[in-house]
């Protein structure tokens, strides 16, 4: 039984929903992101004709792309028409894997009974997609190895369809640019570029043992893949690893209320999302990124995991003030990690001076708070901090 991997990703995801829910707009070059200061998340096929691209500072894509449509992002749209579209896959098979927002594997091995040729599954599934979105389109591609099948939907796009078959992987491979190999990046692009290595073949020019003294784990990685070994298979979920939210402010700052104001609202986000996954993590990270655009991170690793708003900004702003910065900041943003921490010892109930019953009085707290949100709105039930409304340093640019 031949093994099938379909990887699925849709076709400018972001741009394309603002295209959907505002039929206006197709055709027409559309840019989700930030204003000036922020950076591009996804721009449209029409958008990329003037070499708009993602992850683009706006400044940059506003003189590319004068006359373009730029929409600040909706994420709580987008994350409902990802779970349309994850609900089409699971039409299709029971395992499915969601990568990101508009991305998923799907492992299609043995599905030739149901639904025919591993293409044909393709073709149906791409026209459930769009039929299920109400018109949105995705790329496929489809390889006997998980990363490969990542690669081949890239090949084709927008609507495209790739198939790579076990017979085609080693010429493939032996052309393929190690840009390309997923986790491959700029520098350590341009490192295998003074070795002369500029594809899978060059890889293979040198031996397991030279590149994983060379480059350690991540060359080993690099001689698997230029071998077409990949171990991953396709998990029908995978615990996340983190919750964040950062923003870009109009102004560079050093104003520390102001830092502190988003820092808050930051620690609500997240700690919603927290809630809302029955997740709860130890380690809380600071991101600081200057107006010269110098970044830094700090961590404080708690005695216990928390998913509490008040503990998660507490601790940020703790963080803030060991760092003390004093030059001007561009962005600032919090994560809480650690999820799966493993085993920690019970501290007695009179043992720690009652920070257990607090931090439980703050999460029910915040439960409340999330299911009178859920029932009656966000803007029902506002924490006296968060209504003010938002700092006087608007942001340019909020991201999950």
């Amino acid at each position: 039984m031949r093994r099938w991997i379909m990887h699925i990703d849709m076709d400018a995801f972001y741009a394309s929903v603002e295209q959907l829910d505002r039929p206006e707009l197709r055709g027409r070059p559309v840019i989700v992101g930030g204003r000036e200061r922020g950076v591009v998340s996804a721009a449209s096929y029409e958008a990329r004709f003037f070499g708009v691209r993602s992850a683009m500072p706006m400044g940059h894509a506003r003189r590319l792309c004068p006359a373009g449509i730029y929409a600040h992002g909706r994420m709580e749209r987008y994350r409902e028409v990802s779970q349309w579209v994850l609900a089409v896959l699971h039409r299709f098979s029971p395992r499915v894997e969601q990568a990101s927002i508009d991305e998923a594997y799907l492992d299609a091995t043995g599905l030739e009974r149901l639904f025919g040729p591993v293409e044909d599954m393709a073709r149906r599934l791409k026209a459930a997609v769009r039929e299920g979105t109400g018109g949105l389109t995705c790329s496929v591609g489809i390889a006997p190895i998980k990363f490969l099948a990542k690669i081949a939907s890239e090949l084709h796009k927008p609507d495209g369809l790739c198939i790579l078959r076990p017979e085609q992987v080693e010429d493939f491979l032996r052309t393929l640019p190690v840009g390309k190999i997923p986790g491959v990046g700029r520098k350590f692009e341009a490192a295998l570029a003074n070795l002369g290595v500029r594809t899978g073949g060059d890889v293979l020019r040198f031996s397991a043992a030279f590149w994983a003294e060379r480059h350690g784990k991540m060359g080993e990685y690099l001689h698997r893949r230029a071998l077409g070994l990949d171990e991953h298979e396709v998990e029908p979920w995978t615990p996340p690893k983190s919750e964040s939210a950062e923003t870009t402010f109009a102004q560079d700052t050093r104003d520390r209320s102001v830092l502190t104001d988003w820092l808050f609202r930051h620690a609500e986000r997240v700690g919603r999302h927290l809630r809302k996954q029955a997740l709860a993590g130890r380690v809380i990270t600071l991101k600081v990124k200057y107006a010269d655009f110098r970044q830094v991170t700090r961590q404080l690793t708690l005695p216990e995991p928390t998913c509490a708003t008040d503990t998660i900004f507490e601790t940020a702003c703790r963080l803030l003030a060991d760092l003390n910065p004093r030059d001007p900041i561009r962005l600032i943003g919090l994560g809480v990690s650690a999820f799966d921490a493993g085993a920690r010892q019970l501290n007695l109930p009179f043992a720690d001076g009652g920070r257990n019953r607090a931090e439980e009085r703050r999460v029910r707290l915040d439960r409340t708070l999330d299911a009178l949100a859920g029932k009656y709105g966000r803007d029902a039930v506002v924490r006296g901090r968060l209504h003010r409304g938002k700092p006087e340093n608007r942001n340019e640019h909020e991201r999950d």
